[in-house]
């Protein structure tokens, strides 16, 4: 992996992605925090229904953009994280990051989240 690409995952927060819509099939582009944890990328968002992860549900081909430290386009295969305990642990791990104290059950029951498995071989750094 380029070392900027890791920098940028070890330190960045913010970043944007590119989904394609379930429906139309249009690329979608939206900012969103992700978080990086013992090695592996996560995406959550606060409890409720996300357009994005409706999209990542039905195609989970995305493009992750680095867009702070390095800017860099990351074509990746997203996973929904489904089992309870793993969500339990990774919100966990999301709140300490964090170093907020939030609503475990209600994240763990109703927040979108996804692993992001990124294809550092065809990256495009600009």
């Amino acid at each position: 992996m380029d070392k900027r690409i890791k920098l940028g995952l070890d330190q960045d927060r913010i970043i944007d992605i590119t989904t394609n819509g379930r429906k139309t099939g249009a690329p979608r582009r939206i900012e969103i925090w992700f978080f990086n944890i013992a090695g592996k990328i996560f995406i959550t968002g606060t409890p409720g229904a996300r357009d994005w992860y409706a999209n990542v549900l039905a195609n989970p081909e995305i493009i992750f953009h680095l867009k702070h430290s390095v800017r860099a386009d990351i074509p990746a295969i997203c996973t929904p994280v489904t089992d309870i305990e793993e969500r339990r642990l990774i919100f966990l791990s999301i709140f300490h990051i964090l170093n907020e104290d939030r609503d475990l059950k209600e994240y763990i029951k109703h927040s979108p989240l996804i692993e992001v498995n990124l294809n550092t071989a065809n990256t495009c750094i600009g």
